[in-house]
């Protein structure tokens, strides 16, 4: 087994420390501007909401209530999953962002449901929409204020691939369609008298919600299940380690995920003729080759000679 004693020694829970602290502040703050963001969203449409009573207003109201809890959340998640590896946690605590999302999604499908219930009510029931105007504004505000923090998300996810920070930008990008939707229910309500319009769009933000609880599911799923990486990447580590000139081949790749720490491990097949000293410079080239084209990732590989794979599945037959 070997690994690049240059590179153990740049692995704080295995992410490089010239990465990590970058990595660090870039979560930590995304974090914070959510909550910063979710604060002032809920003050403004708990306001109009008191006034207008649109039930629309109260999916996205409902919404960015659930987004400031799960934001909160995701501030001690990625806090906890930035803790280096120790005795107890060898791997690090990365699954603590899969764990938040998992939460998360709970509350997000229970909000789904609630609203739905609201908006049956209201076309049992209809009554117009009030201070429509008032409404279209705050609601305007929301956009740019979401429009803004997703941006920021994406790039922090770009960098970090954070599980954490991906469920909440996945909460904020639906609130950019459910604002949209927020304004032509208020528009064709309180304005055109439409006043159907206000629990159906109320019912699409709802449905809009339970998606995008259900894709967090999905990913913290993958996560917690030790799920491969994409087909697409595996080929890549493949072809980085075929490349060098004195690998035969390779076998037994396994990859997975935790939080924004990658793993990769493989057996790397070299001629055995060569010395223990040659094999072990050329897996350390290997692995530096594929921790460039993963940073953050831990790779451990074991180096087997050249068709022992083969031979050692002929004997157990």
């Amino acid at each position: 087994m070997s690994a690049a004693e240059t590179a153990k020694k740049d692995i704080p829970g295995n992410a490089p420390e010239n990465v990590a602290p970058e990595y660090e502040r870039l979560m930590r703050r995304a974090t914070l501007a959510a909550v910063a963001v979710a604060v002032i969203l809920i003050a403004l449409k708990g306001t109009v909401f008191w006034f207008t009573g649109s039930i629309a207003m109260l999916g996205t109201l409902t919404d960015s209530l659930l987004d400031g809890a799960a934001s909160l959340l995701n501030l001690f998640a990625v806090r906890a999953s930035l803790a280096p590896a120790d005795r107890e946690h060898r791997f690090g605590h990365g699954k603590a962002e899969a764990l938040a999302g998992l939460g998360q999604s709970i509350f997000i499908f229970g909000s789904a449901a609630y609203i739905v219930f609201e908006a049956v009510r209201r076309f049992l029931d209809p009554q117009p929409v009030a201070y429509s105007g008032s409404g279209i504004a705050v609601v305007v505000v929301a956009i740019v204020l979401t429009l803004a923090l997703v941006a920021y998300q994406r790039h922090v996810v770009s960098q970090t691939r954070s599980l954490a920070i991906e469920a909440d930008s996945i909460h904020y990008r639906g609130d950019l369609f459910m604002n949209l939707s927020v304004i032509a229910a208020l528009v064709l309500s309180g304005y055109l008298g439409f006043h159907w319009a206000d629990p159906a769009f109320g019912i699409v933000i709802a449905a809009l919600i339970a998606w995008s609880a259900a894709k967090i599911v999905i990913n913290a799923f993958d996560q917690l299940m030790d799920r491969e990486f994409s087909e697409e990447d595996r080929e890549r580590i493949k072809d980085i380690a075929r490349q060098h000139p004195e690998v035969v081949s390779l076998h037994e790749l396994r990859t997975r995920t935790s939080g924004i720490y990658s793993f990769i491990q493989f057996h790397l097949e070299l001629d055995g003729k060569i010395s223990l000293m040659e094999a072990h410079r050329i897996s350390d080239e290997v692995e530096n080759e594929v921790m460039t084209a993963f940073p953050g990732a831990e790779v451990i590989i074991h180096q087997d000679p050249a068709g022992i794979e083969k031979l050692t599945r002929l004997q157990r037959t």
